[in-house]
């Protein structure tokens, strides 16, 4: 697989094409040469695209891992969330090394250079992962796509470990830290930004997307079925789907949060010139800047005499709430949109074992009986 210019060009100026031998479905071996493009650029381009949508198997012992990656993204950009391109796009640089390598010389010595020179970078171990299982990504493709086999080298592949990390402590804040917190804050807006971060266990992106149309009043829920990523601002934004299908979810609103959105919603009607339930809910017709949730969380915690926690750890704050008043993992996971009850397990665990002590409590008081 190759790129040439051909001596002759077109009277247009097209001389640059692409060839190589392929096998059919059949096992027979054929050539095949392109069209001539102007710039060689257009030739790459339409040699990887070639290779995406042909149904017969390429065979090319001169793929390079550029090649292979550009055909990766070229075959999944088109179903990838906006999200997930976007942390491929942040994670290309780390493996920018394995460019020039041919896949068919690809080692395991390639392999444990790399991962020694991504462990000088001051990024945390779980980053370092999710970059370790981008690099197998790519090269699950090729084995998918291209036959490729890796397997003398994937039995040798281990994931990044560090024994001297130690797991951070989940940050959050415990129901009369949040009553401190949110008694600073005077607007009613930015009232409702935290009590539905706090009540409802929302991610930001789906805080950022909740519009009117989503509050039901009548029915005291919200539904989250739409988020806003980081990669959109105010002057261009647009909606992607949750994180996963399970993130879509009915959730049910307090009694403190419903009265504060039905008051904004009558500000809202007054205020807006064209309000419409297409408006956001905790903005205005366009969704609210990151930058300004940091800086008034940041404000309201210094008031009140708090840690400062991050935004999603407003979610990790729902989360104990419900398992510190006897919510069941079932319930809570559903609420906070897992997939899967074990993620709520492994990420809580710790809470749900203290909220185990009263379990106990309770039997060692009927065996006092």
């Amino acid at each position: 697989m190759a790129v040439y210019k051909d001596p002759k060009p077109t009277k247009n100026g097209r001389a640059w094409y692409f060839k190589f031998s392929y096998k059919d479905a059949f096992g027979a071996t054929k050539q095949y040469r392109s069209k001539r493009y102007l710039t060689k650029k257009e030739a790459s381009d339409a040699e990887r695209m070639f290779l995406v949508t042909s149904t017969d198997k390429v065979e090319d012992n001169n793929m390079t891992f550029k090649d292979l990656y550009d055909e990766f993204r070229m075959h999944n950009d088109e179903i990838m969330k906006d999200t997930t391109k976007y942390g491929y796009d942040n994670k290309e640089k780390f493996i920018e090394c394995f460019y020039p390598v041919k896949v068919k010389d690809f080692n395991i010595m390639q392999f444990e250079q790399w991962k020694r020179e991504i462990n000088k970078l001051h990024i945390s171990l779980r980053y370092k992962n999710d970059i370790y299982k981008f690099l197998k990504s790519i090269l699950n493709f090729g084995v998918k796509w291209h036959n490729l086999n890796f397997q003398a080298v994937y039995n040798k592949m281990t994931k990044f470990q560090d024994p001297n990390e130690r797991r951070k402590e989940m940050a959050y804040y415990t129901y009369d830290e949040f009553k401190k917190f949110i008694s600073y804050e005077e607007n009613l807006r930015w009232k409702c930004v935290f009590e539905i971060l706090y009540y409802c266990g929302l991610r930001k992106g789906e805080l950022k997307g909740l519009t009117w149309k989503d509050i039901y009043f009548d029915k005291k829920v919200l539904s989250v079925n739409k988020q806003i990523t980081q990669r959109n601002n105010r002057v261009k934004f647009e909606f992607s789907d949750t994180k996963t299908r399970d993130s879509r979810r009915i959730v049910p609103i307090t009694k403190v949060l419903l009265n504060d959105l039905k008051m904004l919603y009558e500000q809202d009607k007054k205020e807006y010139y064209g309000f419409n339930d297409d408006f956001f809910v905790v903005s205005d017709a366009k969704p609210i800047a990151d930058s300004n949730i940091y800086l008034r969380r940041t404000k309201l915690a210094n008031l009140a005499g708090l840690k400062v926690i991050r935004i999603h750890d407003f979610r990790h704050s729902c989360a104990s709430l419900l398992i510190n008043n006897g919510a069941n993992v079932t319930l809570v996971a559903k609420y906070l949109g897992h997939t899967k009850i074990e993620e709520t397990l492994n990420t809580y665990s710790h809470m749900f074992s203290t909220a185990l002590d009263s379990v106990v409590s309770v039997i060692d008081s009927l065996e006092d009986d």
